[in-house]
């Protein structure tokens, strides 16, 4: 069996790197964590969450599946926002998606991948509730639209939690927020769903869908750059 040798070369000259920038660093790190962000992303090896915003470890919590997904049904996600907001008090809970995500392409094309449709039917749901919408637009355009609303209906679920509406109801600080990433780009946008009440979410969301039904869809992205 192939012991992977390279990877473990490659993580020495990690540490030894971060070591003669930091000598206390991993002994901090050893102290415990106290990260503000939440990030629930896709499991895509093209988007991992610390590089793409240029933080360290210890400073964001990550859940990933695949399509970035909140099912209230899912106690693995389930249990890391509850970990995330009742234990270590993040301020933000981001969703990001990315374009040209296989597990959506999958749904949007009608491409059966196994066991992993069970879990897509997630996806599924997205795009049959928003099928009215999807049908306006250009096939190449219908994809990249699917990719925005699965960030926002899974922001809404999250909002929807238990854990997320007791948080609200105590006063405790927490934002949401809806990105997604582009691949071809490097560059993150703000879907503009983002809230730090029920009432303000459900606003903000009516908004969005509603933009999206009306046919204004080239003004929902907002690059982070440019803020």
């Amino acid at each position: 069996m192939k012991s992977l040798a390279q990877l473990f070369a490659k993580n020495r000259e990690w540490s030894e790197q971060l070591r003669s920038q930091d000598p206390g660093y991993f002994s901090r790190l050893a102290d415990g964590q106290a990260p503000e962000y939440l990030w629930i992303g896709c499991s895509d090896s093209r988007v991992p969450a610390n590089q793409i915003i240029g933080l360290p470890p210890g400073d964001i919590f990550v859940h990933r599946n695949i399509a970035n997904v909140v099912s209230h049904g899912d106690l693995n996600c389930l249990s890391v926002i509850q970990f995330a907001v009742e234990v270590l008090k993040v301020k933000h809970l981001i969703v990001c998606g990315h374009y040209d995500c296989g597990g959506i392409k999958a749904v949007q094309q009608g491409v059966s991948l196994g066991l992993t449709d069970n879990w897509l039917e997630h996806v599924h749901d997205v795009q049959c509730f928003h099928s009215k919408a999807l049908a306006k637009l250009p096939p190449e355009s219908q994809l990249p639209m699917l990719c925005e609303l699965n960030v926002i209906e899974q922001l809404h679920h999250a909002a929807q939690t238990s854990i997320v509406q007791q948080a609200w109801k105590r006063g405790q600080e927490l934002y949401l927020h809806g990105w997604i990433y582009g691949v071809e780009d490097g560059l993150l946008r703000d879907l503009k769903v983002g809230a730090s009440s029920a009432a303000e979410f459900q606003g903000a969301y009516e908004a969005v869908v509603e933009s999206l039904i009306s046919g204004r869809q080239n003004t929902l992205s907002v690059t982070l750059r440019d803020h």
